[in-house]
């Protein structure tokens, strides 16, 4: 007999071979990943001699969050695939919303990372030297702060671009997987999409600086999608509430008006805790 097909860690469009795995495979729950802190589970999918490991996130393994009462964790995940796969960046792994052993979930194609692509830094210096960006001072010991950089990668610059439209509330350092292949993945897109402003982020790198042409592109592209009869409108409805839907076109709105990358606003905590 032999050996299954094994799908790479890609991104690739609803309907391609991995999505459609994903979503009518058969879910074999192999262990649970513990650190994480809602249910989310290590799994197999397999269909038609194809198989490829995967994450596995019930909603009934979530806990209620105060500041995010509408929707689920499960949706807004999904959510956030459709609008990376809409700017065509492919920042965002594959991922569905489908039955699984516990219900209803997200199902999430794993990425195997590098771990040293050397994305983030602490330094001691008061500024960052050349191809970094700064993200701020951080305590690192008794009496002893260190500068908290981030590369200036073209790749992380588009996340923070995404990030800024899914109003994402918790980037973290552990939430990016750099690929061997030089691909670059965001993950752990549940608190996003909130109507009120909760951008908390380590890509503060950019802030203020003019967004680049091909951002402004992607941007004016959303736009489209996300008005009256848009495809990722439509493709939203469901996941997020209408009012958040709103509030992501109003995001790309503003961003395209204002012509720049977000800065932190001051009310709300600019930095994830943990930061990595």
């Amino acid at each position: 007999m032999s050996a299954p097909e094994r799908i790479p860690p890609r991104s690739v469009t609803p309907g391609t071979a991995a999505a459609e795995l994903l979503a009518r495979g058969e879910l074999t729950v192999r262990g649970r990943i513990r650190e994480a802190s809602n249910a989310a589970l290590f799994c197999t999918v397999a269909l038609d001699g194809r198989e490829a490991t995967c994450v596995y996130k019930p909603v009934a393994g979530e806990r209620p969050l105060w500041d995010f009462p509408d929707g689920t964790l499960a949706g807004r995940e999904v959510a956030a695939y459709e609008v990376s796969e809409a700017t065509g960046w492919g920042l965002v792994p594959p991922t569905v919303l489908r039955e699984g052993p516990y219900g209803e979930g997200m199902v999430q194609l794993w990425i195997d990372a590098e771990p040293e692509a050397g994305l983030l830094a602490l330094v001691d210096a008061e500024e960052p030297g050349p191809g970094w960006k700064a993200i701020g001072f951080a305590e690192v010991g008794e009496d002893r702060t260190a500068l908290l950089v981030h590369a200036d990668d073209e790749r992380l610059r588009r996340l923070a671009v995404l990030d800024a439209v899914l109003n994402n509330a918790d980037r973290k350092g552990g939430h990016l997987l750099p690929t061997a292949d030089g691909r670059l993945y965001g993950i752990d897109h549940g608190v996003t999409f909130h109507v009120e402003d909760k951008l908390r982020t380590l890509l503060w790198g950019w802030a203020g600086e003019p967004l680049p042409a091909e951002a402004v592109g992607v941007l004016e592209g959303l736009r489209d999608a996300l008005g009256e009869g848009g495809a990722l409108a439509a493709r939203l409805a469901g996941l997020i509430t209408p009012a958040e839907t709103d509030a992501t076109r109003a995001r790309v709105d503003a961003l395209l008006a204002s012509g720049v990358h977000p800065e932190p606003g001051g009310q709300w905590p600019a930095i994830p805790w943990p930061p990595v």
